[in-house]
């Protein structure tokens, strides 16, 4: 009896089981036991793959192995030596475009509570990243860069100790045995396999990268000597974190082991990754009876005629040059057919170069802006198109994603990711469908001003907007500001002059020396930014035509508010009086500080960051030399760069604004 009872327990534990388990130690050959501990979006396919992130945008899953691992014998003693093997792909439906990758993690929990997708890789958030107090290490398998990070491409592994800033990091790739370097596309939807090795007497952390069914190499990629005592808890969580950003993309496990003092078992028999493209047509139809080939050479001259018509509908533009450009590039069948043949009810809205219209992609479901630009001119079109490109792969928080980009006949299409709550005009003039508070207008103000920053300095080459308004700033889900319409930008190399080109802008937010030269420069985009500081905060924009007087030019009227020591009289009447004076204040003089005709005289966005954050104080006006006979700044204004007087009559700003004509302005680019 006794016996027996041995027996029914003993296949009760093999049935219960992931695959194989033990103290410390465990092996899923797939994940059809589903022994896992899932959040997010994270999910088991049926033919047992963990699938740590879908067709959602902007999420994140995780994956956790259900019970603790002990890594140490007490809590102050020496971190155990472990290994782990695991088998991923990753698949975009966008090519070279895709999720930010996972993550394999050691933490104290199995939650990440808090973590950001995108960028943050659903491990961190923007106030932890980086605490001591994480205890988490993590090994990344990177594909998106993130100049935040320090990343140094777009395809890399690292070695992540409490933040996303790698200790250890190098491209994807294998030494083989001669000790020759392959490359390695994470991308790729190819079956990787990653071992990470940790040795507690040498404190020597090793991880190793190759293709699936390729014999582990001898020569790691990533050796780090790192201490791991300090860091891991004396028991922890191991599993995987994974996020997507504008792109849906599909994170597959297929199968993973971990052992403690010990070498991780080797995977077999993992589970098949979906087939790519439709399947195979039956054989019956393809050998079927003569009545069905007669049908079908019917369907077939049918089709050949419907795609002679619909052809010439469709066509694009493609010339040799673009072939680089390809993974950037939209069909523009696709993009007919997302915005339903560009209807009017799918309009979002018209602007001085085209129509923007919102869409939805046929197969993966992003939700897209579109904006048709007419383009007859086909000179300069390499350079903008190449320059197209290169921002749209600069990412930050207050910018727009610009994913790619169409050329159809006279056409240019620019495809951007689409922001629900539309454009900040629309919240500004004209009869809004709500009014923004003051703490959210300052909100928006500092993300514009943070992604211009961004754009001047920190990019690999400078990045000169050219077209910053209230129209092209546009809002997310949560009402943060977000610059977008890059159809104008131009970029250039640190310490390189810009070239002159055509003026383009908008009447209002042109600087004068750039109507001048025809230059445009970062001192540039913040006159623009002057004149945004001043619309967002009066709710006026920069020159409003007048019937029964001369035309109200915004600049003017902050000035004259101020020269009678009431400058909050200028302010927006629909924001409620529940706001702070000096920073209202605040911003309406940094606007006429940037609205300076003189460059020299106006201050960097990093400045003006300092003075938004209060970091530095804004010196008074008057302190500047601005006085009702005009602007005068002399070098007691405390500006380094401000080394001599400029009189500046702002009664001549309205002819100084009307002195760009419109031809210039519809010349384009």
């Amino acid at each position: 009896m006794f016996f027996n009872l041995v027996i029914l327990v003993a296949f009760f534990l093999v049935d219960f089981a992931p695959v194989s388990c033990e103290v410390d130690g465990f092996i899923y050959n797939g994940f059809q036991s589903r022994n896992i501990s899932l959040d997010g979006i994270a999910e088991f396919t049926s033919n047992g793959l963990l699938l740590l992130t879908n067709s959602k945008t902007q999420d994140q899953g995780h994956a956790f192995y259900p019970n603790p691992i002990h890594f140490k014998n007490s809590p102050n003693g020496t971190a155990f030596s472990f290994s782990t093997t695991f088998v991923f792909a990753i698949r975009s439906d966008y090519g070279n475009l895709s999720g930010h990758g996972l993550v394999f993690v050691i933490a104290p929990k199995r939650g990440l509570e808090g973590a950001f997708p995108s960028h943050h890789l659903g491990l961190f958030n923007s106030a932890n990243n980086g605490n001591s107090s994480n205890h988490v290490v993590g090994v990344e398998l990177d594909t998106i860069i993130s100049k935040e990070f320090n990343d140094i491409n777009d395809n890399h592994v690292g070695i992540d100790i409490n933040g996303l800033d790698s200790v250890a990091v190098q491209p994807a790739g294998y030494f083989d045995d001669t000790g020759l370097f392959h490359n390695l596309t994470l991308i790729s939807g190819q079956q990787l396999q990653v071992w990470v090795e940790y040795d507690g007497n040498t404190e020597q952390i090793n991880v190793t990268l190759a293709p699936l069914y390729v014999t582990k190499p001898v020569r790691p990629l990533l050796v780090l000597k790192y201490d791991l005592s300090p860091i891991l808890d004396q028991t922890m969580y191991v599993g995987f974190s994974s996020s997507t950003g504008s792109v849906p993309t599909h994170h597959y496990i297929l199968g993973w082991s971990f052992k403690t003092n010990g070498k991780a078992q080797e995977l077999s028999q993992l589970p098949n990754l979906p087939r790519l493209g439709r399947k195979e047509l039956p054989r019956f139809l393809t050998t079927g009876l003569p009545i069905i080939s007669l049908v079908s050479i019917v369907i077939a001259i049918s089709v050949v005629v419907y795609y002679i018509r619909r052809k010439k509908k469709f066509e694009e533009l493609l010339d040799d040059w673009e072939l680089d450009y390809r993974p950037q590039r939209f069909r523009y069948k696709d993009l007919y057919t997302a915005t339903k043949g560009f209807r009017e009810k799918e309009l979002l809205g018209v602007g001085g170069f085209g129509k923007v219209y919102k869409g939805v992609m046929p197969i993966s479901k992003l939700v897209i802006a579109v904006k048709k630009i007419s383009q007859e001119s086909q000179q300069g079109m390499k350079e903008f198109v190449a320059e197209i490109v290169s921002i749209g792969r600069i990412q930050h928080r207050n910018l727009v994603p610009l994913l790619g980009y169409c050329r159809r006949k006279g056409e240019l299409l620019l495809v951007y990711e689409y922001m629900p709550n539309g454009s900040l005009d629309k919240y500004l003039f004209d009869q809004p469908r709500f009014t923004l508070d003051w703490n959210q207008r300052f909100r928006v103000i500092r993300g514009v001003a943070s992604g211009l920053f961004f754009l001047h300095e920190e990019c690999d080459h400078v990045v000169v907007h050219r077209d910053i308004k209230a129209s092209n700033v546009l809002l997310d889900g949560e009402l943060n500001g977000r610059l977008g319409d890059f159809g104008l930008a131009r970029l250039y190399g640190h310490g390189t002059d810009p070239q002159s080109t055509r003026v383009v802008g908008t009447l209002g937010y042109l600087a004068p020396e750039h109507t001048r030269t025809g230059r445009a420069t970062p001192s540039s985009d913040v006159f623009s930014f002057g004149a945004f500081l001043l619309e967002v905060a009066c709710g006026r924009r920069p020159i409003e035509p007048r019937q029964d007087s001369d035309d109200l030019i915004l600049v003017d009227w902050v000035f004259l508010c101020w020269n009678r020591g009431n400058i909050l009289q200028a302010v927006d009447p629909n924001i409620d009086n529940d706001f702070v004076q000096g920073q209202v204040e605040l911003v309406l003089k940094l606007g006429l500080l940037c609205s300076h005709s003189e460059p020299s005289f106006r201050p960097t966005m990093r400045q003006i960051l300092l003075f938004l954050d209060g970091v530095v104080a804004l010196p008074e006006l008057s302190a500047l030399g601005i006085s009702s006979a005009g602007l005068t700044f002399d070098h007691r204004g405390g500006f380094d760069d401000f080394v001599k007087s400029y009189p500046s009559s702002l009664g001549n700003a309205h002819s100084r604004c009307l002195s760009v004509t419109d031809s210039l302005l519809s010349e384009g680019r």
